[in-house]
């Protein structure tokens, strides 16, 4: 028998539930389980599988009701995931895009703004934040590209970047954001919340962070 967290052999049985199941303790790591779950938010590989469904662009109910599992324990998953999720590393003097994609909390009166950089080269996202259209929703991008010693940034026409960005990395020209514009359509098809018409929308700024930070960077969950 291996243990469900760290896959070890040197486990022990360690009296039984409520339900009379067997429960074991590992020795290795210290935690205790069951072989059979009665519920399946208790199953050792959910995680995994709602980072799966979540990044094909499933919505909250539709993966709560593939995985059977409420969706209110489902919201609080996701949130811990993306909690565990840290920021990638960023390389200097590298060349980025940024572009800004409108979504809607709640109630399509309530405007929301999804403000992202996209590494050229790598076609990586390494930054971005969720907000109105403003200067400081668009800063916190900003900012981390520019202490990065961006060589260039490329942005669309809107009139805020030239307060925020130096001059001599600043360029804005035809085609300049190609890679980024072709990224929003990925984002628009495969997160069924960002789609243009729809009626899966996000819940709050909260929830609607922690889906872009795993499909950004699920890859680097501790």
């Amino acid at each position: 028998m291996k243990c469900s967290y760290c896959q070890s052999g040197n486990c022990i049985k360690n009296g039984k539930t409520l339900n009379a199941k067997s429960r074991y303790k590992c020795n290795s790591c210290f935690k205790r389980f069951i072989l059979n779950y009665t519920y399946n938010a208790y199953q050792s590989n959910l995680n995994q599988q709602i980072i799966i469904l979540t990044k094909e662009g499933l919505g909250i109910r539709s993966t709560a009701r593939v995985l059977d599992i409420s969706a209110t324990t489902l919201l609080k998953r996701i949130i811990s995931i993306a909690n565990k999720i840290p920021r990638p590393f960023i390389s200097k003097g590298k060349v980025y895009e940024v572009d800004e994609l409108r979504t809607y909390i709640k109630s399509k009166n309530r405007l929301v703004w999804i403000v992202y950089a996209l590494e050229r080269e790598s076609w990586k996202i390494v930054s971005f934040n969720v907000g109105a259209r403003t200067n400081k929703t668009l800063k916190a991008v900003l900012t981390t590209l520019q202490l990065s010693e961006a060589k260039s940034i490329y942005t669309d026409g809107l009139r805020n970047y030239k307060y925020l960005i130096q001059k001599k990395i600043h360029k804005v020209i035809r085609f300049g954001t190609n890679h980024i514009e072709r990224f929003n359509l990925n984002l628009r098809i495969h997160l069924k919340r960002l789609n243009r018409r729809t009626i899966c929308f996000s819940k709050s700024p909260v929830l609607l962070s922690a889906v872009l930070k795993i499909y950004f960077w699920s890859e680097l969950i501790i």
